[in-house]
């Protein structure tokens, strides 16, 4: 297998893995008051849904991994470019929140957790620089390797995304009311404003 071929299937795997979160989002979030019951041992059975969604994800991919809009490894450097834009948006956004926030241990046990709105640092810009992240890491792919497939998927993903955005946005308004109401309408959702007006 030579390196081009190698990348792919790395492709492959690594969007199974980010095109899948707003999926599997949408699979738990509906039902997230059956998994708070559970308390951490959900962790149990979120993990390996969300792992055979993966897995499902990938072996649907699998047999398009030939399939190029192009094929150059000129595009690795707008690609490397986004890359490196996902882990910068990923340490920031890492910086104020900690492992129950990114974990979602704080979802499923909301009254051991601090509640907190945090509107500082990268989530002064965006509301969910996480996300931002994940579609810096997907688009790097996308434009790295030039698989047809990889298109579809981050289509699918941008779209399954938009809605669970709005649906954790009526969760968040829900917890913190007005204070969230007033942060969502100066600040926008994924990209910032000086790459959209939303």
């Amino acid at each position: 297998m030579n390196l081009r071929a190698i990348l792919d299937v790395l492709a492959i795997l690594s969007c199974s893995v980010y095109g899948t979160i707003p999926l599997f989002w949408l699979v738990v979030h509906p039902s997230i008051e059956k998994w708070r019951a559970r308390g951490r041992r959900a962790f149990l059975l979120i993990v390996p849904i969300w792992a055979a969604i993966i897995g499902i994800t990938f072996f649907i991919l699998w047999p398009f991994r030939f399939a190029h809009f192009y094929a150059t490894w000129l595009a690795w450097v707008p690609g490397g470019l986004f890359f490196l834009s996902g882990f910068a948006t990923y340490s920031a956004a890492f910086k104020s929140f900690d492992h129950t926030q990114v974990s979602g241990l704080a979802e499923l046990e909301p009254h051991r957790h601090r509640q907190q709105l945090v509107t500082s640092g990268i989530r002064a810009r965006v509301r969910h620089p996480i996300y931002l992240g994940h579609l810096c890491e997907i688009v790097g792919w996308c434009i790295g390797t030039g698989l047809v497939a990889l298109f579809v998927l981050a289509a699918f993903a941008m779209l399954t995304g938009t809605i669970m955005i709005r649906m954790e946005d009526r969760e968040l308004e829900a917890r913190f009311g007005e204070a969230y109401r007033e942060y969502r309408s100066r600040v926008p959702a994924v990209l910032p404003r000086s790459l959209s007006r939303s």
